[in-house]
């Protein structure tokens, strides 16, 4: 059996990091890695202001168009954990450029798609493509990194994550808006195409390889009950709402209990067998990292369920189009660009107080935008919104910034995409949760009104919600240890 002992002794092998010195790394790796996340995690995003462009472009179902995002979600969120480990095993630059090379293929087939069926099935394949690169990013910056320079990158990493869920509504109406040579929607696919591309040749050049011990192959036993388990959640929650969650959606929840029982237990049984688990259960030993990550489900359940209700506020409640409603998120990017450039030295003096800082600072902000809708209600501009934006926007800084070197700078080299894949896994499934709640709240409140009149109510109701979740969370973090403060 494994010990403790042997556990921390165990190493990662890696070739020597990018060149540069101790006090001054090479940062070509961190800027290669978060354009590959950039552009992966974008893409959870990007694509819901390209749906009515879509709908009306491929003379699509409403089912259909409920695919084009269900099929991404799925494939990503069941494929994360054996993606991240994947890269513990057979190299992390190796993953990650298989993977991204697989994302911008999917990617070019979604934008000359010719019909739904082929759109939706590379959509599925995009997300598990995204899969193998995102728990790869973490990995690379963990054995590449160290010490303050380290937190850095992780606090680089958590930017990049918190800018492409920001500003996805933005950069998705400014595409659809310039319609390059009248490609209209597909240019929100097409655009992952260079740039991946770019990324892919500089790969080798900038990002050094790193991989675990490696002493068996992948437990493909755990990955299938895994990935089934997993679907059998995000499933139901993407695509049950809006068929008015019918006996399959919770066959498939109930389902999902006794596989992911079956993969707990089947980790634990080769940890004792002294042979290599797809997550080791020592991980979760380290408070930091199993608070960390139910931390991390709540933070994104809020923010993923927080941009899907402020973009039916600004695009049905209120009539903004696509590019101006993309314009409206520029002052929640503005106040999560100014906390997030803080964040690091919040967080050199109050630890982990500074995500129970965030996320009072978002609970006040939502709470004032409901505030403000209100009084709005059907007249008045939405410019006298910002405010309120800006503050939700600083909230988020406070909080994404800081949040990846508070959960993750204890994990072991050899850890570190396994590690880094429950990580990206709790995050979209806090998506997941998030927006299945979050929507439930929101239609329930619209009831059967129609946009113009139902959904300020609606927003102004989930918002209250959100707020509450936000100080749930802030509890939550008081378990994260007191010494957690990351120095930047």
């Amino acid at each position: 059996m494994t010990t403790e002992a042997e556990l921390k002794s165990a190493t990662a092998e890696a070739v020597p990091p990018p060149e540069g010195s101790a006090d001054k790394p090479a940062w070509g790796a961190l800027l290669v890695v978060l354009a590959g996340l950039f552009i992966t995690n974008l893409d959870f995003f990007i694509v819901n202001v390209a749906i009515p462009s879509l709908q009306k472009g491929m003379h699509a179902s409403p089912a259909q168009i409920q695919l084009v995002a269900a099929t991404f979600n799925i494939g990503l969120s069941a494929m994360l954990i054996t993606g991240g480990r994947l890269g513990d095993l057979y190299g992390r630059r190796r993953i990650f450029s298989i993977g991204l090379g697989l994302f911008a293929l999917s990617s070019l087939v979604c934008g000359i798609a010719p019909n739904m069926t082929e759109l939706i099935i590379a959509r599925g394949v995009q997300g598990a493509a995204a899969a193998l690169v995102i728990p790869q990013v973490l990995g690379i910056l963990t054995t590449a990194y160290e010490g303050k320079h380290r937190v850095t990158a992780f606090n680089a990493y958590g930017l990049a994550l918190g800018a492409s869920a920001v500003f996805g509504q933005l950069v998705g109406g400014l595409l659809i808006k310039a319609n390059i040579f009248g490609l209209d929607w597909r240019t929100i696919f097409l655009i992952n195409v260079p740039i991946g591309a770019v990324v892919l040749l500089l790969a080798p050049k900038k990002v050094p390889e790193s991989k675990s011990d490696g002493r068996t192959g992948l437990d493909l036993l755990g990955s299938v009950l895994v990935t089934a388990g997993l679907a059998a959640i995000v499933l139901p929650l993407v695509l049950g709402r809006q068929q008015g969650w019918p006996t399959w959606t919770w066959e498939c929840m109930i389902a999902a209990i006794p596989l992911l029982a079956a993969f707990w237990l089947l980790q634990r049984r080769l940890v004792a067998r002294d042979k290599s688990p797809l997550v080791n259960p020592a991980m979760f030993g380290d408070r930091s990292f199993s608070v960390g990550v139910a931390a991390i489900f709540g933070v994104f359940s809020v923010m993923a369920s927080f941009f899907l209700v402020l973009a039916l506020y600004l695009q049905e409640g209120r009539g903004t189009g696509a590019l101006s409603s993309g314009l409206l998120f520029m002052p929640l990017g503005l106040g999560f660009f100014l906390s997030s450039t803080q964040a690091p030295r919040v967080a050199a003096k109050l630890g982990r107080q500074v995500l129970a800082l965030g996320l009072v600072v978002q609970a006040v902000g939502y709470v004032a935008l409901a505030e403000t809708a209100s009084e709005l209600h059907h007249s008045g501009s939405v410019v006298w919104c910002i405010p309120a934006m800006v503050i939700c926007g600083a909230g988020m800084g406070l909080v994404v910034a800081p949040l990846t070197s508070l959960v993750l700078a204890g994990v072991r080299p050899q850890y570190a995409a396994a590690a880094s894949g429950v990580f990206s896994t709790a995050q979209e499934m806090g998506n997941a949760v998030g927006i299945a709640i979050i929507g439930v709240v929101f239609f329930t409140a619209a009831g059967h009104h129609s946009g113009t009149t139902g959904y300020p109510g609606a927003f102004g109701t989930s918002l209250f919600v959100q707020a509450g979740i936000c100080v749930l969370v802030a509890a939550l973090v008081q378990l994260l240890p007191r010494q957690s403060a990351p120095q930047g």
